[in-house]
């Protein structure tokens, strides 16, 4: 899709998320601009004309055989008639040779035409009796995911009765036919795949006389069933180069770490604690992404994800995200979050998912601006970030960051290129600075803990040299007397008082 640049930020036409032949549904880069429906068109198109061109040829080459036969022939044919009557016996081993140079070309000529017609029923037979012999091992090989799903998709085809069991045979005999085709191509595969969902598709719209809301919960789950059966196949082939490009995309993450939120002009504040958790949700969404195996389930961690930045830039502007706030926000999170096999998930959801997912709805609309975020990634440079060519070079070669520009030693100082180790940095120097005022603290308590221990020590020495110096003494006692014993002039004294009653 085609991603402006401009000062007040990233900007993207609407209109260029559609389908580019105009039929209103969502675009995808993977089918060079077209909804599912528009490149399916396409892709027969191409495909049936690429067959008549092979059965031209195929026939052109057939006439030159015979041509050159009908020589050949006719020139042996003149050489037997010279021949003298004695030779005749000889024509015996030419007859037997004509007739095996002609089962010869018949049998090309039909295996030709076999390889462009499609299969008879006695090869799907065939194939399904093949797809039998490998089925014990694909259910020992099949996680525990799997047989969740696969009874969850038993239990839901019990409510439908018998069309649920015709359902069920025919996912079967699907998976057992393409598990055995090991020479399938990826988009052989896909085209395997979308053409037995078109198929069900149409056969549950016979069924529930057009009521897309069963037919759609069928497809659901229909897919479930199938794609987790298939996803070691299905997911990221060694016949394409998705690895490649998923190491590609990463490589380009890693290089884009200095890429800062102001950069990218997106309205999030994520010092406010709400917004920093909505932030660090979506990213755990688009990053486990890559632990589901179905592409419904990988465009619900992408729908997550998606409202989860919404939520982010609603809480710091206090209004409603408009659609050029979120596009530069959801590349912020792709970028902080750096998502594992990013261009694989991108590709499967594209190859296997139910294609009217990816053509209308919520989950096709975050579908194509995750797109679009990916190719905005791929090729971003100076421009799109309002830098020079000069700037941009040195961050991306890290001689300098966009935090510290002036700084000449940049590259080895921590939390320079990162806001998160910025945060980080700045607490641990807090945490430094703190334990040194604690190493401080203990320094002062021992200092204090020995003073009292010295003046204990210096208070015992001075009691002791007192001691020495005055010692006790203790005088033996005295026995008590009474006091008027010692009195001398005792006798002196006049006696004592009488009580005395006196008269009433």
């Amino acid at each position: 899709c085609r991603i402006m640049s401009q000062r007040r930020g990233i900007h993207v036409d609407q209109s260029d998320l559609l389908c580019k032949k105009g039929c209103g549904y969502y675009g995808n880069a993977a089918w060079h601009g077209l909804c599912s429906k528009c490149w399916r068109e396409e892709y027969q198109r191409v495909r049936q004309k690429q067959i008549q061109d092979d059965w031209a040829l195929a026939e052109k080459l057939q006439r030159e055989e015979e041509a050159a036969y009908a020589i050949s022939h006719g020139a042996q044919a003149q050489a037997q008639a010279s021949l003298p009557t004695a030779s005749l016996p000889s024509l015996g081993p030419f007859s037997k040779f004509e007739e095996k140079k002609t089962n010869e070309k018949t049998r090309k000529v039909t295996t030709v035409k076999k390889f462009f017609s499609t299969s008879s029923s006695r090869t799907l037979k065939k194939e399904t009796q093949e797809g039998r012999t490998v089925s014990p091992s694909v259910h020992r090989h099949s996680s525990f995911e799997a047989d969740q799903v696969s009874k969850d998709f038993m239990d839901f085809l019990k409510s439908l009765h018998k069309p649920g069991r015709e359902i069920h045979k025919q996912c079967r005999v699907f998976i057992m036919n393409v598990s055995s085709k090991k020479e399938l191509q990826a988009d052989e595969m896909s085209e395997c795949v979308q053409d037995f969902y078109q198929n069900m598709a149409e056969r549950l719209t016979g069924h529930f006389k057009g009521s897309s809301e069963s037919v759609e919960q069928v497809m659901d789950q229909v897919e479930k069933y199938i794609m987790s059966r298939l996803y070691k196949t299905a997911f990221c082939p060694e016949t394409t180069d998705d690895e490649r490009k998923d190491l590609a995309i990463q490589k380009r993450i890693r290089a884009l770490h200095w890429v800062t939120i102001q950069m990218l002009c997106v309205p999030i504040d994520e010092d406010i604690p709400e917004v920093s958790d909505k932030v660090v949700n979506a990213i755990t969404d688009v990053i486990e992404m890559d632990s589901k195996k179905v592409p419904q389930d990988k465009l619900g961690c992408i729908k997550r994800c998606c409202k989860h930045i919404f939520g982010a830039i609603r809480s710091t502007k206090n209004e409603p995200a408009s659609a050029d706030d979120f596009l530069p926000a959801l590349i912020y999170i792709v970028l902080k979050a750096n998502p594992p096999r990013l261009q694989s998930n991108i590709q499967y959801i594209t190859r296997y998912c139910n294609p009217s997912r990816l053509m209308t709805g919520e989950e096709a609309y975050y579908f194509t601006n995750l797109c679009c975020a990916v190719a905005f990634i791929e090729k971003l440079d100076a421009q799109s970030l309002n830098l020079s060519p000069e700037e941009f070079e040195r961050y991306m070669s890290g001689q300098a960051s966009p935090r510290f520009p002036g700084a000449e030693d940049d590259q080895h100082r921590p939390g320079a290129v990162n806001p998160v180790l910025d945060q980080l940095h700045r607490n641990l120097e807090q945490l430094s600075d703190l334990v040194r005022r604690q190493e401080r603290l203990m320094e002062a308590a021992r200092s204090t803990q020995a003073d009292l221990l010295s003046w204990t020590e210096c208070v015992r020495r001075e009691v002791g040299s007192i001691l020495e110096e005055y010692p006790l003494e203790i005088l033996p006692r005295k026995s008590a007397s009474a006091t008027d014993a010692r009195r001398v002039d005792a006798d002196g004294l006049p006696p004592p008082l009488a009580p005395h009653v006196c008269a009433q």
